[in-house]
């Protein structure tokens, strides 16, 4: 039976204009919970570091 990856990809999400502009890796044994990063988001609406969010 094969097991389940301990690496998976996911998508980072805006907060304040709710776009997709990152995709990562996060180990799921070690973070459970949803990731936050402070990146830059290039959208003409934020063009500054906003919180990035793990999207669904």
């Amino acid at each position: 039976m094969a097991q389940k990856e301990t690496r998976i990809i996911i998508t980072m999400a805006c907060t304040e204009c709710r776009s997709r502009n990152y995709t990562t890796t996060k180990n799921r044994m070690k973070q459970q919970g949803r990731m936050e990063l402070k990146k830059y988001c290039p959208r003409p609406s934020c063009r500054r570091h906003t919180l990035h969010r793990e999207a669904k």
